[in-house]
């Protein structure tokens, strides 16, 4: 027989013997059905192992006696009485099916069988005194409610009665209303166009006022803007004169004092009639060596301007790279000649300036590279040229200024301003003799 014929109530006994009966048991004694859940707390062991418990009971004889031995223990006077086959008067049909279940004497299928009839027989009847209960409840409340109704209902009648009545006084107020208001209406509309076109005349002088008051502060705006540039100009119109003016000043000063020292001339042998005199192309002028002027790609001749006092050299960045290395990809044509330039720069002391087209230069930002050299990139919409021309036009007059640049365009527009133009070739020249 399987646990499942037993009442609830009974399985319940039942399950809390064995778990009492399988804790006190050494592991070695433990069945094997039951050893995956021996370990479990005592109410999770009654609660999650109740259909194994139950199980074991049925099919395993030892532990079935062992959970006897807890029915002894527990409820030793039933246990006697069942045993000795004597008649369990006043014991629950639930425990005494229980008991039954567990001790199996002789003759307890047919008790089994009479405490399970006598658990349903209970249950049958606490059930339909429960339900009675229900029952009386239920109606209860219907009654309760069913009066609440009929009171409300009562109370509704009542408000019907005075809305009606409510109702007939404001049908007569409005019927009284109706007769002053048509005595009235004319006058209203008569007031109301008369504030319509009170109201028009008020929104077209208000337009009027507005169309005035951004005119007026459209004009405002005009006149800032104009006197925000103009004092924009003033400062950087007197920024650059007073950079020119302190730039030429230091140069001249420079020159003035060490020009001898730099280009180690000697003492003036010749007079400038003499010099005027064999470089012209007159009938038995004699000229030599010394009066052929250098070429524009000569690196020496570059050299010698770096050495002058303040000299400002400016370079064409990707016309000098793209005449000595073009086949190498953009980024490491600029870094050569940076590279280059540096060192030159730390070598003759010259301020060197480095111009690229910023739109080859892939967002690039200018800078600093090193000390004595920078590094600039033209910005959106203007090309390295235009900015070249810029930085030449705004030295001052007087300073030596040199372009490296093979565009004759370039070299023509810097020599308007001052500056000596100079071939790409002659800086290649010159960075590669180091």
């Amino acid at each position: 027989m399987t646990a499942a014929g037993l009442p609830d109530a009974a399985l319940d006994l039942v399950v809390r013997w064995a778990a009492d009966a399988l804790r006190a048991l050494p592991t070695a004694d433990v069945p094997p059905r039951l050893k995956r859940v021996a370990s479990f707390a005592p109410t999770r062991l009654a609660s999650r192992a109740r259909a194994q418990l139950g199980q074991a009971v049925a099919d395993d004889a030892v532990f079935r006696q062992q959970v006897a031995e807890r029915v002894r223990a527990d409820q030793p006077a039933l246990a006697q009485a069942l045993e000795e086959g004597q008649p369990a008067e006043g014991s629950e049909p639930d425990l005494l099916a229980a008991a039954l279940w567990v001790l199996r004497p002789d003759g307890w299928e047919a008790g089994l069988a009479d405490a399970a009839a006598s658990l349903a027989t209970r249950q049958a009847d606490s059930e339909r005194v429960e339900g009675e209960r229900a029952e009386d409840a239920r109606w209860a409340r219907i009654e309760a409610q069913l009066a609440a109704a009929r009171a409300e209902a009562a109370e509704a009648r009542g408000e019907l009665a005075e809305a009606h009545r409510e109702i007939a006084r404001v049908r007569r107020d409005l019927r009284e209303a109706r007769a002053a208001g048509g005595r009235t209406e004319a006058e209203a509309r008569t007031a109301a166009a008369a504030a319509q076109q009170e109201a028009a005349d008020r929104l077209a002088e208000l337009a009027e006022v507005r169309a005035e008051l951004g005119r007026q502060a459209a004009a405002r705006a005009a006149a800032e803007a104009a006197a925000d540039a103009a004092r924009a100009r003033v400062r950087e119109g007197r920024a650059l004169a007073d950079a020119r003016a302190a730039l030429l000043l230091e140069t001249v000063a420079g020159a003035a004092l060490g020009l001898r020292r730099e280009l180690g001339l000697p003492p003036a042998a010749v007079l400038p009639g003499d010099v005027v005199a064999s470089t012209a192309d007159l009938p038995g002028a004699v000229t030599g060596p010394q009066a052929r002027a250098r070429s524009s790609d000569d690196p020496a001749r570059l050299d010698e301007l770096l050495a002058l006092p303040r000299a400002h050299l400016i370079v064409d960045g990707y016309n000098v790279t793209k005449s000595g290395y073009g086949e190498l990809p953009l980024e490491q044509q600029r870094d050569r000649l940076v590279s280059g330039l540096a060192a030159l720069a730390a070598r003759t002391g010259a301020e060197v300036t480095c111009v690229f087209d910023g739109a080859d230069a892939g967002g690039a930002a200018p800078g600093l590279a090193a000390r004595g050299l920078r590094v600039l990139f033209s910005r959106a919409g203007e090309i390295a040229d235009d900015l070249i021309r810029r930085l030449a036009a705004a030295e001052p007059q007087g300073r030596v200024v040199v372009v490296v640049s093979s565009d004759r365009e370039v070299a023509d527009g810097v020599a308007r301003s001052g500056a000596r133009p100079v071939a790409s070739a002659a800086l290649l020249r010159l960075l590669g003799r180091g």
